[in-house]
């Protein structure tokens, strides 16, 4: 015979007793891991933003400029120019967004708020980026200078300049609308109230409580 167990004493391998799982840690290395994620988005699409500012180089119209050797003037009317200017820039940022929200959304589907910070500042460096480097590679900034170098009566470019600096946020506005978009349509959803979470009801035979 063996002796009643006291109430001190608890049977071996018991799982009622045994300690909670830790999930705090998985937590803190999946929020890390989203971080670290986040940031790549950022500066993956930053650096697009060379791309974007070398085509912009490419195709915006240019503004040009003829001296006669007192003074600056335009060679043509200079609305268009300039307002063409910044329209091929929101245009090719419009298309930068759209391409890198969905990418974004395509590598990682599952999102989550970091992701879409990443990508939300990326677009907005990228644009700047571009914008900087567009002023950098184009025409001369010393406008001065550079009539007088090229002489009386030579027609030059003018330095390319986006006068619109609300077109910087078109990059990240359209990313950040296409991507949540997509993660609407698309995206993985919670499991409705009463689902478990392969989205099954409870209690109809399949992983639900047993039936009274």
């Amino acid at each position: 015979m063996t002796a009643p167990l006291t109430p001190h004493e608890e049977p071996p391998g018991d799982p009622s007793h045994s300690p909670p799982p830790r999930q705090g840690a998985d937590g803190e290395r999946t929020g890390a891991a989203k971080v670290r994620q986040a940031a790549l988005v950022t500066v993956l699409v930053a650096l697009s933003g060379a791309v974007l500012g070398a085509l912009w180089l490419w195709l915006a119209p240019h503004v040009l400029l003829v001296s006669d050797g007192k003074a600056v003037y335009f060679k043509n009317s200079e609305g268009e120019e300039a307002i063409g200017a910044d329209g091929v820039f929101v245009l090719l940022a419009l298309g930068f967004g759209v391409l890198s929200g969905a990418l974004v959304f395509l590598v990682r589907r599952s999102g989550g708020i970091p992701i879409v910070v990443g990508l939300a500042l990326g677009g907005l460096l990228g644009a700047v980026l571009a914008w900087r480097l567009g002023g950098w590679f184009g025409p001369a900034g010393d406008v001065a200078q550079h009539a007088r170098r090229v002489g009386k009566g030579v027609v030059f470019d003018a330095p390319l300049q986006l006068r619109a600096k609300g077109a910087l946020l078109v990059w990240p506005v359209a990313a950040l609308a296409v991507h949540l978009g997509l993660t609407a349509l698309f995206g993985p959803r919670d499991p409705e109230p009463g689902e478990n979470a392969m989205g099954v009801p409870f209690g109809n035979g399949h992983g639900g409580p047993p039936r009274g």
